[in-house]
């Protein structure tokens, strides 16, 4: 299925770090409470109180995420939201701050979560994609929220770990992330990196694709195979793909791959094109953004 949204973008041409990262988060810290309010601007239903902690998920400084949840909710399904930057340690989870406020005005506790990214010890294969299996998994020690409804929503190479969330019951014996202990009933994927072959011919990111798998396609097949969400159909969860026309630094194509594969293998997917480049989509005030809001709602809504 395709859907078409509008949207009014601005036009960015590298990655607004100042921008976003000014969004700096209040009061972080072990334990931590912070109170956040979301306005209807952000694409949410109103103006909704939650309190926000600091859950750790190991002993390395990026192994640990941001739990928001909304006041007077109980057992709130869980969106996992994983940020992008080509997997690269010069960005973190503040690039998916602005986001968050939207997605609690419906009533849906937020995992923001950070990991290990290249060059940072033990990053790339298969330390990245540990920790954001590990992140997913600390949710199950966490009281009051509903375990049984739990999404993932990434931009960028965050859309690509966000779909291979979703495909981590279908991995190969001995794989990174195998046997999940909180399972993912849906994936959001932000102009995603979801065809890692094609994103190392394509030389995405000035090779950042080979930096995050340790070679090329050729010289590591095996991680590739078990490491790129396209490898990886059928994964039995649907799949919703939202990516900008004017994209110039993940290409439409590589959604576009997937969702080919995707059905071809019998998955659920949804491939929505909305005008505008590779940050309008993670912009709370555009439409393109709504469309990401709205196409969680899609995967909660049908949520087993």
């Amino acid at each position: 299925m395709r859907h078409a949204a509008d949207a009014a973008t601005g036009s960015l041409d590298t990655l607004p770090v100042v921008r976003w990262t000014r969004r700096r988060f209040l009061g972080v810290g072990a334990g931590a409470v912070a109170v956040a309010a979301c306005s209807d601007d952000s694409g949410g239903r109103g103006t909704v109180a939650s309190t926000t902690e600091r859950v750790r998920y190991g002993d390395e400084s990026p192994q640990h995420l941001d739990l928001t949840r909304p006041a007077g909710v109980d057992a709130p399904p869980v969106v996992v939201l994983v940020h992008g930057g080509f997997w690269s340690a010069q960005f973190d989870l503040t690039l998916m701050e602005p986001l968050v406020p939207s997605l609690v005005a419906e009533g849906w506790a937020v995992a923001n979560i950070e990991y290990r990214s290249v060059p940072v010890r033990g990053s790339g294969w298969p330390g990245t994609f540990e920790d954001a299996a590990a992140a997913v998994d600390a949710l199950a020690g966490q009281d009051g929220l509903d375990l049984t409804k739990v999404i993932t929503v990434g931009h960028s190479a965050g859309g690509h770990l966000a779909v291979w969330l979703a495909s981590r019951a279908q991995l190969p014996e001995g794989a990174p992330g195998r046997d999940p202990q909180v399972p993912v009933i849906g994936a959001v994927s932000q102009a995603g990196v979801l065809d890692l072959v094609a994103g190392a011919d394509q030389r995405l990111g000035g090779g950042a694709v080979q930096s995050l798998m340790g070679g090329g396609p050729t010289a590591v097949a095996d991680r590739y195979a078990a490491g790129s969400p396209t490898a990886l159909v059928p994964i039995g969860v649907p799949v919703e793909l939202v990516h900008g026309s004017d994209d110039r630094n993940v290409p439409v194509d590589q959604s576009r791959r997937y969702e080919v594969a995707a059905r071809d293998a019998g998955d659920p997917v949804t491939f929505t094109e909305v005008p505008g480049d590779h940050f309008a989509i993670i912009d709370p005030a555009t439409e393109a953004w709504a469309a990401c809001l709205a196409a969680a709602r899609r995967l909660l809504a049908s949520g087993r």
